[in-house]
């Protein structure tokens, strides 16, 4: 096996695991991403998360209200360069998010590195989706019951 289909089978590992995110389950995160401090998401809904305890959490997050997804890799490119790999291509898909149907379509890069002879997400950056970012603007703060 070429170190590119390593490559491209880590990367079938973090969609499995996204999309178990997409329905509720953010655990299989874990297995797919390194686990340092340095490891960086900017997901579509804005933002940045730096080290794996901000980026496993902001996925928890989302989990929680994430349910019936799906989200495909199209259009896929892969980089290898010794012991980092990038990836490039388009999310399809569509969940329900708070309840709500979304679309998803976005761009997306995702960078490996390899550790311990298996290659691990260490980022993940995505287009930011108007979708999803208008239905959490709709949902109440943190903490708060009701309404804004």
């Amino acid at each position: 096996m070429s170190t590119e289909d390593d490559v491209r089978n880590a990367s079938k590992h973090f969609y499995a695991a996204l999309n178990r995110m997409a329905n509720g389950d953010a655990g299989p995160m874990a297995g797919a991403w390194s686990h340092g401090a340095g490891v960086t998401a900017m997901h579509p809904i804005g933002g940045r998360s730096v080290g794996w305890e901000a980026v496993k959490g902001s996925f928890e997050q989302f989990a929680q209200l994430a349910t019936d997804g799906r989200v495909e890799l199209k259009d896929q490119l892969i980089h290898v360069a010794g012991d980092m790999a990038c990836e490039l291509g388009v999310e399809h898909g569509q969940m329900k998010l708070a309840g709500q149907p979304v679309s998803i379509e976005q761009r997306v890069t995702n960078a490996y590195r390899r550790e311990g002879g298996a290659w691990k997400v260490i980022h993940h950056h995505t287009d930011i989706s108007p979708a999803i970012v208008g239905v959490l603007s709709k949902l109440p703060p943190p903490g708060k019951a009701g309404g804004r």
